[in-house]
């Protein structure tokens, strides 16, 4: 695992290295991954813009929480472009740590997938903003340099569009459920930047819990997974129903695969 060792972000990794089931691996400095970026320091910055050759940000908050949160610093680096595509259904004042409010919805949420609430949750990016994960992967493929794809925890929002972008680009499911579970040996940092955050704080004082409660488990993007195959055909196939084809998944290959 490519840990980014930022100050100000407690989940950042490259994906470059995943094997693909083909014997290649996915190039480096390509496709990042990151919890919220706000509080990135210049430090930070330089080494991301400078060091790995970050151009692109792919940033899958809610509205509320981009004007709530304010602009990054990365906001002032000319060459970095920010594509915000928000995967939650922009109900108000929505954060992706105030999951019971999504609940609102609880009983349609839970139909689609009883055993694991979060499995559910992923399942309604997919059927609530097919537009902003599709556009998503179309953006990492047509970025010159590395595309960096986060939210606010960078193990939900983030999980499940890396998760279909690592798929796409033919990496073994086996490393996609493991670069999903490695968000959960940070937890303790994930969740310490968000309580410190007017934002997220409220949302997580309501849902309570300690941070074992937030912890990606392995067993949910298996679940995801197979139930994008059993109910869509796959990946690919849910992709290309909504307007990704084998053009788009061609680019997205030789962009991530070294």
């Amino acid at each position: 695992m490519q840990w980014l060792e930022l100050e100000g972000a407690a989940n950042a990794r490259d994906l470059g290295g995943l094997p693909t089931a083909d014997g290649g691996v996915i190039a480096d400095r390509t496709l990042l991954r990151s919890d919220n970026l706000q509080g990135l320091t210049p430090a930070d910055v330089k080494l991301l813009v400078e060091d790995v050759g970050l151009r692109t940000v792919v940033d899958l908050r809610s509205t509320h929480e981009v004007e709530s949160e304010g602009p990054g610093p990365l906001r002032a680096v000319e060459r970095v472009r920010h594509v915000h595509l928000s995967v939650l259904p922009e109900l108000g004042e929505m954060t992706d740590a105030a999951v019971d409010a999504l609940f609102s919805r609880r009983e349609r949420t839970l139909e689609r997938y009883p055993d694991d609430p979060m499995c559910a949750l992923y399942l309604g990016y997919l059927e609530d903003r097919p537009e902003s994960v599709v556009r998503a992967l179309r953006t990492i493929a047509d970025t010159p340099g590395a595309a960096l794809v986060h939210c606010a925890a960078g193990k939900d929002r983030t999980g499940v569009v890396v998760a279909l972008s690592l798929t796409v680009a033919g990496v073994e499911r086996e490393a996609v459920v493991a670069d999903y579970a490695a968000s959960g040996t940070r937890i303790a940092g994930i969740m310490a930047r968000l309580r410190a955050s007017p934002t997220y704080a409220p949302d997580l004082e309501k849902r309570g819990g300690d941070d074992e409660k937030h912890r990606p488990r392995p067993e949910t993007m298996e679940a995801f997974l197979t139930q994008v195959d059993e109910r869509y055909g796959g990946p690919l196939a849910w992709l290309a129903e909504h307007g990704f084809g084998e053009s788009d998944a061609q680019r997205l290959r030789e962009k991530l695969v070294a």
